[in-house]
């Protein structure tokens, strides 16, 4: 039997991130953003980007003092018991699943124009079986090159993550060299933000901007394989958002400024870009830029791809931390002797063939975004928990303010999920009641009867509550309440959950029996220099 091995570094952790944050969201987000928001998309990803560092203070703040794999299902663990870890590990768990079939759709849809085989019929969009069985190899792929360890798995991603960043650059300068129209930016109905306030809200959840800033997480749930983890962990976070910020803003920024008077005349909404080789490629051949649109081709396959490597990585560490909490069979924390959860990375496999044979493509990605960005809420609150339950532990990063940071995150977590609109919140709902009976089912007779019921209280009128302002809102719901009075109520009922939530944390006798079984301290008794924010 193996065990989780300390090999990735500071570049490696980094790079880990950036490749889950610049998959696919890059070559179709510009297109989806500015359809949402016009060229306000620009400012959408300023929120976008924002709310993500928010997130990954707070959790950054947790993993370098309790480095544990599978992080984002580990830290309500420590912090309110296995209920609230069963939902937001589950939530995490069915968001994770979807992202690599996202990665492989984007691959092959660009592979489509020269392999026709691998679709019914050209442009039609849907995979012909030979097609079909084309992704289940690649998720094959992504799964055999994570079970050769995670030093290997590194120097892979790292290698190809150069790539990943160079060519959005290459992207970016070659547009704006060819045409930059500052118009772009101000003409038609409504000038800059042509569908106001809540097209650029719109835009970070159903644009594409908040499945594109999300992978981030990856480098949270490797923690339990991070060298060093009190300084490499918040560095590496930042440095990647950083990263992924410039090359995100500047696609967009390049992207509207290149626009030709054609595409827009027909207003922002109805802005397409039509063609074989996605958005970015027809604008670079209506520019006359060949050349161009093979280097996107080749980016189209080379981002994706190492995109869902790290995703496949990264959701094996989660289910290995699900199976550690008690959520799934015991079988699944078993290590090979490289150190990787091998029995986890089946099982995903076949979850996430499953969930790309069966979900429509737009639905995935909706799905991704918001189930993901749930089980963020939990960062916030465990952040300022742990405070209060491990005052004296030793934290090599502090974030500054924590206790207005932390419910600001919590309440911008609660928008980003509203703004993904009804239909993929009723569906969220029913993934987690899906998660809770199979919680009931099994984790709880591993659980001996003891279930952390009492810290759990916050999450039913929470989540509800949710449900209830997205059903009667105005993304996607009824209208019954009118657009910013919803978002007055959400951020009532954040807030309110926010600090019942944090009253609600494991009792500090509870918190003790939980860290002296599982020891997640030994991993952070190194001595390790402060980070200051």
């Amino acid at each position: 039997m193996g065990k989780l091995k300390r090999e990735i570094g500071l570049i490696g952790l980094t790079f880990v991130a950036v490749s889950g944050i610049i998959g696919s969201g890059w070559l179709f987000a510009p297109l989806l953003a500015a359809q949402h928001a016009g060229p306000a998309a620009l400012i959408a990803w300023v929120i976008g980007g924002g709310a993500m560092l928010l997130f990954a203070l707070t959790f950054a703040e947790i993993s370098a003092m309790l480095p544990v794999a599978g992080g984002i299902a580990r830290v309500p663990q420590f912090s309110h018991g296995n209920v609230v870890a069963m939902a937001m590990g589950w939530s995490a768990w069915v968001g994770y699943n979807t992202t690599a079939p996202i990665e492989v759709e984007a691959m092959l849809r660009y592979l489509g124009p020269h392999l026709g085989w691998l679709y019914t019929a050209p442009g039609s969009g849907t995979l012909s079986w030979a097609g079909v069985a084309v992704a289940g190899l690649m998720m094959v792929c992504f799964t055999v090159i994570n079970a050769f360890g995670v030093r290997f798995f590194t120097r892979v991603n790292t290698a190809i993550t150069w790539l990943k960043i160079a060519i959005p650059l290459v992207v970016i300068v070659a547009l704006l060299a060819a045409r930059f129209e500052p118009a772009n930016f101000t003409q038609g109905s409504g000038g800059f933000a042509p569908f106001g306030v809540a097209g650029v809200l719109a835009a970070v959840s159903s644009g594409g901007i908040a499945f594109s800033f999300i992978g981030f997480r990856h480098a949270i749930d490797m923690a339990g394989e991070v060298k060093n983890p009190g300084v490499t962990i918040p560095i590496a976070l930042v440095l990647a958002l950083a990263i992924a910020f410039v090359v995100y803003g500047g696609i967009q920024f390049a992207f509207t400024g290149a626009l030709l008077p054609a595409d827009l005349a027909h207003g922002w909404g109805a802005l397409a870009l039509p063609g074989d080789f996605g958005p970015l490629g027809a604008l670079a051949a209506a520019l006359g830029m060949l050349w161009l649109v093979s280097l996107l081709n080749f980016g189209a396959v080379v981002g994706p791809f190492a995109g869902g490597l790290v995703a496949v990585g990264s959701n094996a560490r989660l289910a290995f931390a699900l199976a550690e909490n008690g959520f799934f069979p015991e079988r699944f924390t078993a290590l090979s002797a490289r150190g990787v959860p091998v029995a986890a990375l089946l099982l995903n496999l076949v979850f996430s063939v499953a969930a790309f044979a069966l979900l429509p493509f737009r639905e995935v990605v909706q799905l991704n975004s918001s189930a993901v960005i749930l089980s963020f809420v939990v960062g916030p609150v465990a952040v300022v928990a742990l405070r209060q339950l491990l005052p004296d532990a030793t934290r090599p990063l502090r974030v500054p303010a924590v206790k207005l940071v932390a419910p600001v995150a919590f309440i911008v977590a609660t928008y980003i999920i509203y703004w993904s609109g009804w239909p993929t919140v009723w569906r969220l709902g029913l993934c987690l009641l899906a998660g809770l009976a199979l919680f009931l089912f099994h984790a709880r007779h591993r659980a001996a009867g003891s279930l952390d019921l009492a810290e759990a209280v916050w999450l039913a009128p929470y989540l509800g509550g949710l449900g209830l302002v997205s059903l009667l809102g105005s993304f996607g719901g009824t209208g019954l309440i009118p657009f910013g009075w919803d978002l007055l109520v959400l951020a009532a009922l954040g807030g309110g959950a926010f600090a019942l939530a944090v009253q609600a944390r494991l009792s500090q006798l509870k918190f003790d029996r939980y860290m002296s079984e599982e020891r997640v301290l030994d991993a952070a008794t190194e001595e390790q220099p402060e980070v200051r924010v």
